[in-house]
């Protein structure tokens, strides 16, 4: 059997080497998706009996302003809390999801632009692997939509999704 000899062998180590450089691939540019706009979701136990609150410490987004009491007019509870809350880019060829708990979820698809700024949305609040409600919908700014969830504890679930940005 013949062996090369150690110069030669490196020589071609080396060049083997160097036309695996010049012959790999060049990564492609980052190409970041189209976006209708940003999400705030979040999910909100309301309930009237106060010792009954998680003592969960999270705070809405200040463009959403007194949240409890736009809540209060809406749903018959004294008291809300914040359980979990998600931002999320809302995408036009792609789903979104919303995921502020573990259990339960929003899946939000773009429908396009709608007037006054807003966007058309097509729902669908998932609790792990089923669908609990369907839904189309318009969002627009300072106009938050609130759904009203299942009953927990001695209250009820509430998520709620607010367009932050267009």
């Amino acid at each position: 059997m013949k062996f090369l000899p150690p110069v030669l062998l490196i020589l071609l180590s080396s060049t083997i080497s160097w036309a695996q450089e010049k012959a790999a691939p060049q990564p492609l540019p980052a190409v970041k998706p189209a976006t209708e706009g940003k999400v705030w979701g979040a999910l909100i136990f309301a309930t009237n009996d106060a010792a009954q609150l998680t003592g969960a410490q999270e705070k809405a987004p200040k463009h959403l302003g007194a949240l409890d009491e736009r809540l209060g007019k809406v749903f018959a509870f004294k008291h809300f809390e914040i359980l979990g809350q998600h931002q999320q880019d809302i995408f036009r060829e792609y789903e979104s999801w919303v995921v502020p708990s573990r259990d339960l979820f929003l899946k939000v698809d773009s429908n396009g632009p709608a007037e006054n700024g807003g966007v058309k949305l097509h729902l669908q609040v998932w609790r792990e692997q089923q669908v609990l409600v369907k839904s189309d919908a318009v969002l627009r700014p300072g106009s938050p939509l609130f759904i009203g969830g299942p009953k927990w504890k001695d209250g009820r679930l509430i998520f709620v999704l607010s367009l932050e940005r267009k």
